[in-house]
């Protein structure tokens, strides 16, 4: 068995021959290649491997292809993929996709003699087949957008579509909507279908709370007798996380991605299951309507939200081509920032007169273009499956790619989560696989693409032994999805991992501690668990070679680590706790524990059921800590601690507190600063009496925006909420809110 690895440029790419391990005598062959590399023994041991060869294939002279040939081979193309991205599983990237699509333009360009028939160019979407919808005409065809990929393509548009003002708008990635009211009341909601004609989707529709079944009206803006509401339905960045982990926990199938997730949603045939997913919606346009014209875009946008419907809060006129641009460029460092899923920046003139002179094309409203940003999906090869293990034991399976660029970055390794999902997926090795990477988030393998296999793939088999210390691996408990290394105190994959996240800034802040050196103390035997950890002294540091120099004698970062340890037996015992690695406690836990329970022995003692009742903390938390201390060894851990100085008391001298001066107040910290990270900025606003949050709202007092503020900031805007820079942070720290209003 053979996992073929990508070459180094050394390599002329022909061999594709990696390490092979041999079952009959548990051994290892040597590389057939000689510039590629290897795993670790155990590593490979409990992976499945599999050869992926490039066989070379005789070819023989072939009839050039003629532009209709070309010209027929790219339509059948796009409609295929085209259809399999509105109602199955996407076989190619939406880059991929775009490419072919402008190939097909230039080619319709350079050779329009070689279009046959109808154009994928001048069609919205293809119709469904098969529907289990009711199909309804729109009053007004809904169509797409054309798209630009470079600045310089945005500024020949803004050249050749000059206007007073533009609105910029964000391109949602999600489901498109047509909702059709007539005297106030939702008479119909649509799917895009074809552009003209749409799947009846009313029922499904009027489980989302965001979509009203009557309008509202206004003075300014009274509610016309007929009027379509173009929108886009999604799923939040964060509600799709959560609604994946609790999939995850289920043993369920996770989604691929938001997109999918609600579209899917609105094509189930019991509403009732579309109401279980956390679909939202944003209005982003008007179609047919009687008794109302707007002047404006803008005024639209007014309209809708005065009618009950939901606008974008990351929309914005602006006033010249230049400031297009800066939202071009602005959104493409922040396009994370925003609650949804995005691919673009959609530009649009904001005058509707204009925009009813510009007319459209039969696929694209001439007025409007989409500024598409760098893919975030992309498909490569699998070319072997591993194993990582973590500090709670949690066995996470990933695979290793030929290496592919995409959303800015080139990616080797994509998660496959956990053995319930990788089995789902039935990702093989070998296979041609969709993986998506957004932001900094991990890369993650959504799934194969079953119609690339040449039937060389093999099955991958999950792995039985924990790849770090050959301990069996298993459930916790029947039903987890995850499984895990039972062998928690000496498996050294899950102590170098635990000492990696005790030495982070949110527990000890053990700066001399970095991942070389905790995997130096491991294998050099000085530390057989983290109990060991304040024990450390020069002569013990002696045998390890992260913190001696040549002559054996201790160097300046060993010196460094033991000045750490002493700094760090005095920590807040919110510090200490999350130190402990106890699963399901971060620092947020932590910080409440240690409030509310003062110290570890009372922590120790407390039953579960008080300690669910402390607030952000709960019964799964409250079960975890329970669990924890009734580890013989976890309690030697923290009399180890104990005897050698450090803090189990939260003690705070009242000369120590500073000035409750955000007493009640809820403050949230958005952007970079430069005098507080994240962790410090919190805790100057809980250290005087306030309430630190991670989201704004209506009982927001303060948002505090740094550099690259994005949606929170956008969104205290819009709620009117009072908005401070550093300096006006550090004023109201000091003096209170009467200080900064």
């Amino acid at each position: 068995m053979q996992t073929a690895r990508s070459p180094t440029p050394a390599c002329s790419g022909a061999h594709h021959i990696s390490p092979s391990y041999c079952e009959d005598t548990l051994t290892y062959r040597q590389n057939n290649c000689p510039c590629t590399g290897w795993s670790s023994p155990v590593d490979a041991a409990l992976t499945t491997l599999a050869t992926v060869t490039e066989t070379p294939t005789e070819t023989s002279p072939e009839t050039p292809e003629t532009p209709e040939d070309r010209w027929n081979r790219l339509a059948a193309d796009i409609r295929r993929h085209r259809e399999l991205y509105y109602y199955e599983a996407p076989e190619v990237s939406d880059a991929d996709f775009d490419a072919m699509m402008r190939e097909l333009q230039e080619l319709e360009e350079a050779h329009p003699e070689a279009v046959q028939g109808p154009s994928p160019t001048e069609e919205v979407a293809p119709s469904p087949e098969n529907s289990p919808f009711r199909n309804v005409d729109h009053r007004e065809p809904m169509l797409s957008l054309d798209n630009v990929f470079s600045l310089d393509e945005m500024r020949e548009w803004l050249t050749r579509t000059p206007a007073p003002t533009y609105l910029t708008e964000l391109k949602i990635d999600g489901a498109s909507i047509d909702l059709l009211y007539i005297d106030g009341r939702l008479n119909l909601a649509l799917t895009r279908g074809d552009g003209v004609t749409g799947e009846d989707v009313t029922h499904n529709a009027r489980t989302l709370d965001d979509i009203p079944d009557v309008l509202t009206g206004t003075d300014e803006f009274p509610v016309p007798s007929l009027v379509e509401i173009r929108g886009e339905i999604f799923i939040t960045v964060e509600d799709f996380a959560t609604m994946n982990a609790d999939r995850q926990a289920e043993g369920k199938k996770m989604f691929a991605n938001p997109r999918n997730a609600a579209a899917g949603a609105m094509r189930q045939k019991n509403p009732e299951e579309t109401a279980k997913r956390p679909l939202r919606l944003i209005c982003h346009g008007i179609g047919a309507r009687e008794g109302f014209e707007p002047a404006s875009q803008h005024d639209g946008y007014r309209a809708i939200e005065a009618w009950g419907l939901p606008v974008s809060p990351y929309t914005r006129q602006v006033h010249s081509a230049d400031e297009v641009l800066d939202a071009v460029t602005y959104w493409g460092e922040h396009r994370h920032d925003a609650a949804h899923e995005m691919d673009g920046l959609v530009v649009k003139i904001d005058d509707v007169t204009e925009q009813q002179n510009l007319g459209s094309t039969s696929r694209a409203p001439r007025w409007a273009i989409a500024y598409k940003y760098p893919p975030e999906e992309a498909v490569t090869t699998v070319e072997s499956i591993r194993v990582g293990i973590g500090r709670t034991g949690r066995a996470t399976p990933y695979a290793v790619m030929t290496p592919t660029y995409v959303a800015g970055s080139t990616v080797t390794m994509a998660t496959l989560h956990n053995a319930t999902e990788a089995h789902r997926k039935g990702v093989r090795l070998g296979d041609r696989a969709m993986i998506r990477k957004a932001g900094e988030v991990i890369p993650e393998v959504l799934g194969p693409v079953e119609t690339a296999r040449t039937g060389d793939e093999r099955e991958y088999v999950y792995p039985s032994l924990c790849p770090e210390c050959g301990t069996p691996l298993s459930p916790t408990k029947e039903g987890d999805a995850d499984w895990r290394c039972p062998n928690t105190r000496y498996c050294p994959g899950q102590l170098q991992n635990r000492l990696n996240y005790l030495a982070g800034r949110g527990a000890f802040d053990i700066d001399a501690l970095g991942e070389r050196a905790a995997h130096d103390l491991i294998a050099s035997g000085v530390l057989p668990d983290e109990g060991h950890l304040f024990s450390l002294t020069a002569e013990t540091l002696a045998t390890t070679s992260a913190y001696t120099t040549k002559a054996g004698t201790l160097n300046k970062q060993g010196k460094v680590l033991l000045d750490n340890l002493e700094e760090a037996k005095g920590v807040d015992l919110w510090r200490v706790i999350t130190a402990l690695s106890i699963r399901h406690v971060g620092p947020t836990a932590a910080k409440a524990l240690a409030a509310n329970l003062q110290s570890i022995p009372v922590i120790d003692k407390t039953s579960v059921e008080d300690m669910a009742e402390i607030d952000g903390v709960g019964g799964i938390i409250a079960q975890s800590v329970k669990d924890w201390f009734a580890v013989d060894w976890h309690r030697e851990i923290v009399d180890a601690w104990a005897a050698a100085g450090v803090r189990m008391e939260q003690i705070v001298e009242a000369s120590e507190l500073p000035e409750q001066t955000l007493a009640g107040l809820t403050v949230v910290v958005t952007g970079s600063l430069a005098h507080f990270d994240r962790t410090e900025a919190k805790e100057a606003v809980e250290s005087r009496g306030g309430k630190a949050s991670g989201s704004v709202s209506k009982k927001t007092d303060f948002v505090v925006a740094g550099e690259k503020a994005g949606s929170k900031l956008a969104k205290a805007e819009d709620l009117g909420v009072p908005v401070l820079d550093e300096a006006g942070f550090e004023k109201l720290l000091a003096s209170g809110p009467d200080a900064v209003r």
